[in-house]
């Protein structure tokens, strides 16, 4: 009865420590692809709003006019 229990111990401990090194290594596998799109993602977003930023200080920003003198504050 003990060697049956002791095997079985021994089983659960490399079964566990087998599915433990698949599911990291399938993780790990995953993640790069995301990190891209996401990174992608990102990227156009700020793209977006440094466009949105830029259009926007045009439209403020008189034409013709130079800007004030600080020395003159």
């Amino acid at each position: 009865m003990l060697i049956f229990l002791v095997g079985l111990l021994l089983g659960v401990l490399i079964g566990g420590t087998l599915c433990v090194r698949f599911l990291r290594h399938e993780i790990s596998a995953n993640v790069g692809p995301q990190l891209r799109q996401l990174n992608l993602k990102v990227e156009t977003l700020e793209s977006v709003l440094n466009l949105a930023l830029a259009t926007r200080h045009t439209e403020l920003t008189p034409v013709g006019v130079p800007p004030a003198r600080r020395d003159r504050i």
